[in-house]
């Protein structure tokens, strides 16, 4: 089994396993869940084909098995519904235990117009570089969305993320060359901000940020139109 695959598979089984708890019933959710995962991947896949064949970032043919689409690997297609599912796993379980646990409007707000501050900021003085500059672009607009039309979903999702962050920084350290000989994914400096979380690139975090927030405004639109019907 390659390194990929196997994080892959390591990080949904448990969740995917709990998912038949019977409180939670989390499987239950599956009907809005998958397809605002797979929505989401396909924004997100198409990124990672384009991003690649230009050289912002590559595979390392030593952790993977070699069988690619569209210039990805296998694996790397797996991991935006491997990983998503397993974070977003975290976010309900959360919600279910602790429903009292959320933050104010007003807090939610001015989080908002911090993080709006300090990303235009880095997006204005970087905006040659592509990761940095479409990265942070799209978690403006996914961010500033959430904010205007849903904002309850950042009621919880602002604490959920500082949780999820954990294993997020363990399994994408691994991919990005922490405990290992060489990285499993390679990025290019050059287009980043060359900050990095041990050997995670600070834009990682972002990214992280709102592939997850993406697919939760997703779920909220078709629990929505499900409660309507």
């Amino acid at each position: 089994m390659s390194l990929y695959l196997f994080l892959n598979i390591a990080s949904f089984l448990i969740p995917f396993l709990y998912s038949f708890e019977k409180r939670m019933k989390y499987s239950n959710r599956w009907k809005v869940i998958f397809p605002a995962l797979l929505i989401t991947a396909v924004f997100f896949i198409a990124w990672d084909i384009i991003f690649a064949r230009i050289g912002v970032w590559s595979f390392n043919p030593r952790y993977h098995y070699g069988i690619e689409f569209f210039g990805l690997p296998i694996e790397e297609w797996l991991f935006f519904i491997c990983i998503p599912y397993a974070s977003l796993f975290i976010h309900f379980s959360f919600q279910y235990f602790l429903p009292n646990v959320a933050l104010s409007d007003s807090t939610v707000k001015k989080v908002y117009w911090i993080l709006m501050i300090f990303i235009v900021s880095v997006i204005v003085l970087n905006f040659n570089k592509w990761y940095t500059f479409v990265n942070f672009s799209v978690f403006i607009l996914v961010l500033t969305i959430a904010v205007f039309k849903y904002p309850k979903i950042l009621k919880t999702y602002f604490i959920t993320f500082l949780i999820i962050l954990i294993p997020f920084l363990i399994v994408n350290g691994i991919l990005t060359g922490s405990f290992i000989d060489e990285p499993v994914v390679f990025y290019n400096n050059n287009e980043n901000l060359g900050i990095r979380l041990g050997t995670i690139p600070i834009e990682d975090v972002g990214y992280a940020f709102t592939m997850l927030l993406m697919s939760l405004v997703l779920i909220e639109i078709m629990d929505t139109k499900n409660e309507s019907v």
